[in-house]
């Protein structure tokens, strides 16, 4: 089959590769009919997540259609569309009965070493180094889904791909991120970055009650599709100072709730801190760059609370806990467990109360993946969510 795989940083490439295998009588098998191309993944690209091996195929946005089971999938059968959610979850463990889905404690075949990076290790991902589990990812022609018998969801409805291809990610772990919140009704809610899942935090923190949502970033199409689509007021933060606007828009008390959905690639503003962040890449000295995390912090107001479902992969400086405490604010975090959220955001979706497929702005072939990775990353051509179809 073809795939997508990564060669060195910003190296990925269309090979030639063996088709996936039944392996374990949980698996089963989906020829791909649409995958997208997510904000973590650019991580991967440029190089940030460690463990990643020449050949490994990318992608964790992917559904399909399943054409074979293991013998101990009773849940589905060939010919059946599914999504499949990134996390990969055993069903039955202590974590996975507490819906903890993403920090599932069998699904990581490479736990040891997880545990040695991370002190524990979460669930295995699609397509995410093998960190995580070493699992081939989505953006390819087939895939094997293990513990399929937990995973994908099925679509019945005959709704189309681009309506429910992103419960598989960014629709959930934008949901998730609202809900880390913790908000009380009409509660202002800052998001810092106006990607996908960014988009789909703002909609999801209107369905939880939000009073008032400010989008916070520097493309021109993505502040655009905030306003436009998630009816949020905007900071474009290479033309305005964050904090003192915030402060401004607060009346001086600062956002009740703030969402960090850029990660470790944020970008600095100054010109001391943009030469400062060339210089840490050149000679690695830090994998992730917190400048939204610092900013977040900073604006928050106190007793209010912090959300992180941007993706951090290593160790982050200067963190102002002195602030983070002194404000007694509260952080959550982590990888999104997507099969809590499936059936009931399929449901939102089905009764119209959201299209996911507005934030869609590129569709591609496979073939075309290599130069639609390097189109997303360089944000050209509007450029803000990318669909392949096999």
């Amino acid at each position: 089959m073809k795939a997508l795989c990564w060669h060195g940083t910003g190296d990925v490439r269309i090979d030639t590769v063996p088709d996936p295998k039944i392996e374990h009588p949980r698996d089963a098998i989906i020829k791909i009919t649409a995958s997208g191309i997510c904000g973590s993944d650019l991580h991967l690209l440029n190089g940030y997540v460690p463990t990643m091996e020449s050949g490994d195929i990318l992608g964790h946005e992917p559904m399909g259609v399943v054409v074979e089971v293991g013998r101990e999938v009773t849940n589905l059968k060939p010919g059946d569309r599914v999504v499949v959610p990134f996390t990969i979850a055993c069903g039955n463990c202590f974590f996975c009965k507490k819906q903890l889905f993403s920090l599932c404690d069998v699904s990581n075949p490479n736990h040891e070493l997880a545990q040695k990076r991370l002190g524990h290790s979460p669930s295995g991902l699609f397509g995410f180094s093998h960190l995580f589990g070493g699992y081939s990812g989505g953006q390819a022609e087939y895939l094997r889904v293990p513990f399929a018998d937990v995973g994908p969801i099925k679509i019945e409805s005959g709704l189309p791909d681009e309506m429910v291809l992103f419960l598989s990610d960014i629709f959930p772990t934008g949901y998730m991120a609202a809900e880390n919140c913790q908000m009380e009704p009409g509660d202002t809610v800052a998001v810092w970055g106006c990607g996908p899942v960014a988009q789909f935090a703002i909609k999801s923190a209107w369905m939880l009650g939000a009073g008032r949502v400010i989008a916070i970033d520097r493309i021109t199409e993505r502040l655009k599709m905030a306003q436009s689509q998630g009816k949020a007021e905007t900071i474009n933060y290479a033309e305005e100072n964050v904090y003192e606007r915030l402060q401004e828009l607060t009346k001086g008390r600062g956002p009740d709730r703030c969402i960090d959905a850029v990660g470790c690639e944020a970008h600095a503003v100054n010109d001391l801190g943009r030469a400062m962040e060339t210089m840490a890449e050149t000679m690695r000295l830090q994998g992730d760059r917190p400048y939204v995390l610092q900013e977040a912090i900073r604006c928050c107001r106190k007793g209010g609370s912090i959300s992180v479902p941007g993706a951090y992969v290593g160790a982050a400086d200067k963190i102002p806990m002195g602030a983070f405490m002194g404000k007694g604010l509260t952080m959550k975090s982590g990888q999104t467990h997507m099969q809590r959220y499936l059936k009931p955001l399929l449901r939102k979706i089905e009764a119209g109360e959201i299209d996911p497929s507005f934030v869609i702005t590129h569709r591609v072939a496979l073939a075309d993946a290599p130069q639609a990775y390097k189109t997303f990353r360089d944000k050209a051509e509007g450029c803000i969510k990318v669909v392949l179809k096999p």
